[in-house]
């Protein structure tokens, strides 16, 4: 691999400048420098340098998710938040959070646990290997679940966001870095404070197109004295759906409603949490034992929580519905994946109307993609018969967050993202288009990753 000087104008913009190594590649395309701002300052000179340079930069922070979206069209310069990890400000008693982008999950959560609160995310876990684009273990620094700025760029959401909500819904305040290194803030750290909250809401599941994520503010919850698991396995999708349908409209306020099947000819495994104060929870769970017909346990069941991370080095796909439409969804999957001659493996937040669909390394790149374009055609024809999807916030989330319905491939293999669309159709293109020209006229951010080759 050829080593590339660094631009003498990059040096003086960061402390940390390097040329880029094979483990740097991002989806297979390979950049030549890589960066680490220690602060905004250093992230604004970056973002300066490289324009001044006429770079393309992608974003980095743990590489849990950089394998999601398709492939960079350019990629010349990786800009590694990780340096930027410290915790700005905790005002525990207004439950707010001010952090820089490179923060781990992980790293987080121990610090908000001193106080007895949780930033309520638990984004898919990542794969049990070393993400590629990564060039260490992805655990570094209190990483392993990801970071703050990955995990908003990707708008990855795991169990809790039946109760939660997904990281747009939690972010109240952001900062960011445009391409020409501009730096725009909006909300802030008071709750009630929501002033420019779109923005927040237009950068959450933008993977990094629109400009580079430096800090941001959220709002916490308490941690819960108590956990509770309920969990059944259910014949078929007709069962599983009651069961979900039950657990969400009763009044025993789950935090989580999950569903997991390993194959086609499997049961479907159906998992409720519930939290809270110990008294409550052990009535609660008893409740939602009794309705369910299921079993309780305080810890989760071995499959909770996996979703995406199913099938580490396949096809990755993320399905999003109207949650009453569950039955027909999964029976949309069988039929696909038998016509297809595939056997995939699904899990993810059922009562959400968010559920993934994991397919082995080794299948066929033509039978992955017939299995996307039956699946696709069938979700889009149960939306177009159901009600009005849901508003999303912005051109952006539409796509890149699943608030409608929609069959995204967040990964697959090299030939698989070659031989299908990975975000299918997308009704806001044009205005998606619009905003990446006003924030990003020259397309030199993480061009290629989105939809439409945004």
């Amino acid at each position: 691999m050829t080593t590339h000087a660094v631009p003498g104008v990059l040096a003086r913009a960061c402390s940390e400048v390097r040329s880029a190594g094979p483990d740097d590649a991002v989806a297979g395309v390979a950049p030549r420098y890589v960066a680490r701002p220690a602060d905004l300052a250093e992230a604004s000179a970056v973002m300066r340098a490289a324009a001044a340079e006429g770079l393309a930069a992608v974003p980095r922070g743990a590489g849990t998710r950089l394998a999601w979206g398709g492939p960079p069209t350019r990629c010349d310069l990786v800009i590694d938040t990780r340096r930027m990890n410290r915790v700005l400000e905790h005002a525990a008693g207004d439950q707010v959070v001010r952090v820089q982008a490179g923060v781990g999950l992980d790293q987080l959560a121990a610090v908000l646990a001193g106080a007895g609160q949780r930033l309520a995310l638990d984004p898919p876990a990542p794969a049990p290997h070393t993400p590629p684009g990564s060039p260490s273990p992805a655990a570094r620094n209190g990483s392993g679940a990801g970071t703050v700025g990955g995990v908003l760029a990707t708008g990855a959401a795991g169990p809790l966001r039946l109760r939660y909500g997904t990281p747009r819904d939690l972010a109240i305040g952001i900062t960011v870095v445009r391409a020409d290194g501009t730096v725009a803030s909006s909300g802030g750290k008071v709750v009630k404070n929501v002033a420019g909250y779109d923005l927040g809401k237009l950068f959450a599941g933008s993977y990094g197109t629109l400009g580079l994520i430096v800090e941001a503010a959220f709002r916490l919850h308490p941690l819960p004295g108590a956990v509770s698991f309920v969990t059944l396995d259910c014949a078929d999708a007709a069962a599983a759906h009651a069961a979900i349908a039950a657990a969400a409209d009763s009044a025993l306020a789950p935090s989580a409603a999950e569903i997991d099947r390993p194959s086609r000819r499997a049961p479907v495994r159906v998992g409720v949490l519930l939290e809270g104060d110990p008294d409550g929870v052990a009535e609660r769970a008893a409740r939602m034992t009794e309705l369910l017909g299921g079993s309780g346990t305080s810890a989760p069941p071995d499959w909770w929580g996996r979703a995406a991370a199913a099938a580490a080095d396949g096809t990755v796909i993320r399905i999003a519905f109207w949650a009453a439409a569950l039955t027909k969804v999964l029976r949309a999957v069988d039929t696909a994946a038998s016509t297809a001659g595939l056997d995939p493996a699904v899990s993810g937040s059922a009562a959400a109307g968010v559920i993934y669909a994991a397919v082995d390394e080794r299948a066929a790149p033509g039978a992955v993609s017939e299995f996307v374009l039956s699946l696709r055609a069938a979700v889009n024809g149960e939306a177009a018969a159901g009600p009005a999807s849901p508003a999303s916030g912005s051109a952006f989330t539409a796509a890149g967050s699943p608030s409608r319905a929609s069959v995204v491939v967040l990964h697959a293999p090299s030939d698989v993202r070659d031989a299908v669309d990975l975000w299918g159709p997308v009704p806001s293109l044009g205005l998606m288009r619009a905003v990446k020209d006003q924030f990003d006229p020259d397309h030199r951010m993480a061009p290629g990753r989105f939809a439409g080759g945004i």
